[in-house]
């Protein structure tokens, strides 16, 4: 059985969310799948251990988050020997039109240029809006964030734009890659 190492990063949960989905998928392909939140991981996390990586990471004020880029910096060489993969979460990524979702494909570059990492694949994948579980300030931003957007703006309800077969089809794919090596 391959272990895989579902490393990510995540603000509000989303990726998180993202990131056990990858993980179920790998062990309905009969892997074993090691999910890891890079924000706490384990004393003495091995990546050279594993068989294959996947890392995640959302975009929050322009990037991702910092102990997510710190991971791949540090274990770069690591990754780049075993299979890999990277999934970015936002919410810019929802965005029907293609040249609205180009700004997410170009921060997902960004952050590979930044860390000198060329990952076997990579997804851009939307996120969620979660106004239930903001405090009044970031609900009223992310509101404001919204309706500029022409998003979803009531605040009564969550919003999920997360596109589960896209993120199934992502897992699937890296399942194949890992099982041929």
């Amino acid at each position: 059985m391959t272990r895989v190492l579902v490393a990510f990063g995540s603000s509000e949960g989303q990726t998180a969310t993202i990131a056990e989905r990858v993980g179920d998928i790998l062990e309905s392909e009969g892997h074993e799948p090691v999910l890891v939140h890079l924000k706490h991981p384990p004393t003495g996390l091995d990546v050279a251990t594993y068989d294959g990586v996947i890392v995640g990471a959302s975009i929050h004020a322009g990037s991702h988050q910092r102990y997510v880029t710190e991971f791949v910096r540090e274990h770069r060489e690591a990754l780049t020997r075993l299979p890999s993969a990277f999934f970015s979460v936002s919410l810019t990524a929802a965005h029907t039109d293609p040249v609205e979702r180009e700004p997410a494909r170009e921060l997902l570059e960004a952050f590979l240029e930044e860390t000198d990492w060329e990952p076997d694949a990579t997804l851009t994948v939307a996120g969620a809006i979660k106004y239930s579980e903001y405090g009044l300030v970031k609900r009223f931003v992310m509101r404001r964030i919204a309706r500029k957007a022409s998003g979803d703006t009531d605040t009564s309800r969550d919003y999920e734009y997360t596109d589960w077969d896209e993120v199934e089809a992502f897992a699937l794919e890296f399942s194949s890659v890992i099982s041929v090596d």
